[in-house]
């Protein structure tokens, strides 16, 4: 039987088994999502985003988000 009316298909609340494999999955996911690029990749990004007037971190999160250069 599934959740009952009103549950909004979220995530439970208390803490489960396998809470901390998923904190271990994530933590791996976003390391490697942030991992440093290249330096000729990581001058062009940072020249583009000052372009625009953002931040490096921002303008390479823009990137991760859409999955397309601004």
């Amino acid at each position: 039987m599934g959740p009952g009316i009103g549950h909004n298909g979220g995530p439970p609340l208390e803490p489960d088994a396998g809470a901390s494999w998923r904190l271990f999955v994530w933590r791996q996911a976003h390391r490697k999502a942030w991992k440093t690029p290249p330096r000729e990749i990581a001058l062009r990004r940072l020249a583009r985003a000052e372009e625009l007037g953002m931040s490096y971190r921002e303008y390479t999160l823009e990137i991760m988000e859409r999955g397309r250069y601004l």
